[in-house]
């Protein structure tokens, strides 16, 4: 076989590797493997006769690590073409560059330290990807053992971080054993080479299994309702009233509705008529009166729900960098909010502060608007920049002196964030989402899957509502209790444990991400220093 057969063929390998361990219906196991081809690929290019060493390596990585993309994350194209492929094609160019670093360490830095700088800058990359304007954490490696909740159960100590750094190790270690096999010495001799990475495999694990027994049961329930009211938001969603909106909820839950129900939760703006409900002085809107008439019957239930609000603000220059200028002397700050509404109790919002990249923000506004102007990919409905809200906030129930954090939708993708809430005094988590944007495709249940692992590294109970769906009540230990179906207009009803302590990682966060920046610096100064390289 030729060099450039075998390095397209390792190529493909470890991208496909990659792409098939993924959740939802992923053989996790590839995820210790997946790599290996790849650090062949790059060892076999550096000691051919051809030139273009580096650019050749940054090309068959790019290949990977987009191949990676598109098997995982292909389900985009549901929005548009372009937000699938410019998500695609540029975290395949993060990671390459990535791996194209470490080829340039390798030839700077003793072996062992050249593998260790690729551990902590992949590392410290998760990190930056969770934190910077083009945030796209989905294919964050810790989060390819979220249908695996049996082997994870210390994600309550480090998190994602934690499952990122197992696999890369792993890939490491095996490799470092299995390149210079000879085949001539057979299959006992590869046995012994691999016994290492195999135990380094299998000792978590176990140690998972004996947390995942110590997960204290609670016995106190909270009843609640998840609302799925299936509405299409390409043609249907935008065409409705917030009124008619409360009446076919109202319509919807009724014949659920007890004195038993604790909490009602609806997904994500499900109130979305036209710039929404104006945020100053809403006690004194319409809506806000028919809700409060609505559950006048039901004094102990509060109704956690989405619903967008605006400011209006009449002026000649921009009030805000969120602003979004409607015509000459007028702007509108649009805020994606979560409202928790209680009879004879004040309204309770959050506005959602992790937002979606080229959906809900522009990265790096400050620099790219005044080149591109307001460019947001259109997803149906209202296109426009929001507002964010710098720290958490809890929704207490003061019939039951507990508290819901109200995570929406893409903040549950973030462990660190999701602690915030709990931190506040989150008892447990209320999710709610508006999955209908990718269609019946492997998009909605990874965003379900990922958000398991929050209830691990939180040990808090989760309740999900999404609008097509899938709602869902998730324990402590990541376990589904009950879902809905995709595509289905629904109401469940379920019962949740509120919990109290706090785990090591929610005090802690991404301890490991951040070690592993200040450690990829001093590796990389070592780097452009060359003094550890053996002469």
């Amino acid at each position: 076989m030729s060099k450039t057969k075998l390095h397209l063929t390792l190529a493909l390998t470890s991208g496909i590797s990659l792409g098939l361990a993924w959740p939802t219906n992923g053989f996790t196991a590839l995820i210790f493997v997946a790599l290996l081809p790849l650090f062949f690929l790059e060892n076999s290019i550096r000691q051919d006769n051809f030139k273009r060493k580096g650019l050749r390596v940054f090309g068959y990585s790019y290949l990977v690590f987009l191949i990676w993309n598109l098997i995982t994350s292909w389900w985009l194209i549901n929005s548009t073409f372009f937000g699938m492929a410019f998500a695609n094609l540029c975290n395949s160019l993060f990671y390459a560059i990535i791996f194209w670093l470490f080829y340039w360490a390798r030839g700077r830095l003793p072996q062992r330290s050249a593998y260790i700088f690729l551990i902590v800058l992949w590392l410290a990359f998760e990190k930056l990807h969770l934190t910077w304007d083009f945030s796209w954490t989905w294919l964050n490696l810790g989060n390819v053992f979220s249908e695996k909740i049996y082997w994870i159960q210390w994600y309550e100590y480090s998190g994602t971080f934690g499952g990122s750094l197992w696999v890369l190790c792993i890939n490491v270690w095996t490799y470092s054993k299995l390149k210079d096999f000879q085949k001539n010495k057979g299959f006992r001799s590869l046995i012994k080479k691999i016994v290492g990475p195999l135990i380094l495999i299998a000792l978590p694990i176990a140690f998972s299994l004996f947390l995942y027994q110590k997960v204290e049961s609670i016995e106190t329930q909270v009843e609640v309702l998840l609302h799925q009211p299936n509405i299409d938001p390409y043609n249907s969603k935008y065409n409705f009233t917030n009124s008619q909106f409360l009446t076919q909820f109202s319509e919807q839950i009724s014949p659920y509705l007890t004195d038993e129900v604790d909490y009602v939760l609806s997904p994500e703006t499900y109130f979305a008529e036209g710039y929404g409900e104006i945020l100053n002085g809403f006690n004194e809107t319409t809506l806000y009166q028919k809700i409060l008439r609505d559950f006048s019957k039901y004094p102990n239930t509060q109704w956690i729900t989405g619903i967008q609000f605006y400011d209006l603000y009449r002026q000649t220059k921009s009030p805000s960098l969120s602003a979004n200028k409607v015509r000459d002397g007028i702007w509108v700050d649009y805020y994606n909010s979560a409202l928790a509404m209680q009879f004879r109790q004040e309204a309770q919002v959050y506005h959602k502060s992790k937002l979606v990249v080229g959906i809900e923000n522009m990265p790096f506004k400050s620099i790219l608007k005044p080149i591109l102007g307001d460019i947001l990919l259109n997803l149906g409905g209202t296109v426009a920049s929001r507002v964010t809200q710098k720290n958490r906030a809890v929704f207490s129930h003061p019939n039951l002196n507990i508290s819901a954090g109200p995570a929406i939708c893409w903040e549950s993708l973030f462990g660190e964030f999701v602690t915030g809430y709990v931190k506040e005094g989150a008892n447990f988590l209320a999710i709610i989402s508006n999955d209908a944007w990718w269609a019946n495709t492997p998009g909605h249940r990874q965003l379900l899957s990922y958000t398991r692992l929050r209830a691990i590294e939180t040990r808090r109970d989760i309740a999900r509502s999404a609008n097509t769906g899938i709602s869902a009540i998730i324990d402590a230990r990541g376990e589904v209790l009950i879902q809905s179906e995709y595509d289905t207009k629904t109401v469940l009803r379920g019962s949740i444990s509120p919990r109290s302590k706090l785990t090591f990682y929610t005090l802690y966060g991404d301890i490991i991400g951040r070690w592993a920046g200040f450690i990829t610096g001093i590796y990389f100064l070592l780097a452009l220093s060359g003094r550890l390289k053996e002469k």
